[in-house]
């Protein structure tokens, strides 16, 4: 015998589920767009409308404003490109305008050519796919408006270029960053780091309850875990926990690895506060552990997705090509958090 639901609780699974569907899809159609299309600014004029469609406040600083803001390592990341670089900043106030934010942060790297330190030609179309973050945070931050949660969300996307010119950076330049600290660049391909630096830092000002930040960061994930599971690490365990239940709800499983300063050390630097790479040898921890840096205290947690925002599969819900992923684990920690 099969016993209904009562309407009002069928109508909020319906309702809850086509927020996460349509969240998801809108990633995925802004990951599948090609790096010609998808820019810093056609992503920064797609979250102005995914705002104006959500009920959102939505600001986009220039590299005027990002200059004045000391976003030194954003900066410099976009000076090999002809686009200019953005930063995209996506509010929703549904709590109480004292309450301690959430904040979502996305990789937006519309391209990745490696800079000076050039990828090999052999997959490099794939890299369209770099900014697979951001997109995973715009989507989320629609679904959130769209279902108007009871909680405060901030969604932040830097996004830039990462090309090779006469003009860009170059392994072995010192950057600074909005935090004050200074970076020797030894890779120029790990360039996904140095534009979440200063969103991470820039996210302190609204003093949050908790950052997350998603990015296609490290292929030394996809050795470690594959295409199945994210990596989740952070600062605060009882946050990684929550990141652990939302991603086996959502479908979109996460799995932690270690911290420790014994990694830090890896980041040493003769000339500045730290590198932006510790070589070979465990490259998902010292990638996350260099973010650590300018999380200012805040509990903060990594979801390094290389392995798993995009890809072939035999799903059949699911096309190869772009996954969405992580927007709907995204979407159900925060929905988590506002029902709590």
């Amino acid at each position: 015998m099969v016993v209904a639901a009562p309407s009002g609780e069928l109508e909020e699974a319906v309702r809850l589920g086509h927020a996460f569907a349509a969240g998801e899809n809108r990633a995925r159609t802004l990951q599948a767009r090609p790096g010609n299309i998808a820019t810093p600014s056609h992503l920064a004029g797609e979250a102005r409308r995914i705002a104006d469609e959500a009920g959102l406040e939505a600001e986009v600083l220039g590299p005027a404003e990002l200059k004045a803001e000391g976003m030194e390592a954003l900066l410099a990341v976009s000076r090999g490109s002809d686009e200019e670089p953005r930063l995209i900043v996506l509010r929703h106030r549904g709590a109480e305008p004292g309450e301690a934010p959430l904040v979502l942060v996305g990789k937006g790297l519309t391209f990745d050519a490696g800079g000076i330190s050039i990828k090999p030609a052999k997959g490099m179309e794939k890299m369209k796919y770099d900014m697979s973050g951001g997109a995973a945070v715009m989507g989320a931050m629609w679904a959130v408006g769209r279902l108007g949660l009871p909680v405060n969300v901030v969604g932040l996307v830097p996004s830039s270029e990462n090309l090779l010119s006469g003009s860009a950076t170059k392994p072995g330049d010192v950057i600074g960053s909005r935090a004050g600290k200074s970076i020797e660049v030894i890779n120029t391909d790990a360039e996904g780091r140095l534009i979440l630096a200063d969103a991470l830092d820039y996210a302190a000002r609204w003093s949050p309850a908790a950052i997350v930040d998603c990015a296609t960061l490290t292929g030394a994930v996809v050795v470690a875990l594959g295409h199945h599971r994210s990596a989740v690490l952070g600062s605060d365990e009882e946050l990684i926990a929550e990141l652990r239940d939302a991603g086996d709800a959502a479908a979109q499983p996460c799995w932690p690895l270690p911290m420790g300063p014994e990694y830090r050390k890896q980041l040493k630097s003769g000339v500045a506060d730290l590198r932006n790479v510790g070589g070979r040898p465990a490259g998902t921890i010292t990638a996350a552990c260099f973010l650590s840096e300018f999380t200012g205290g805040t509990p903060w947690a990594h979801l390094d997705i290389a392995g798993t925002a995009y890809g072939s599969t035999k799903k059949p819900y699911l096309r190869n090509g772009p996954f969405g992923r992580p927007c709907r684990l995204l979407l159900e920690w925060v929905r988590a958090r506002a029902s709590s």
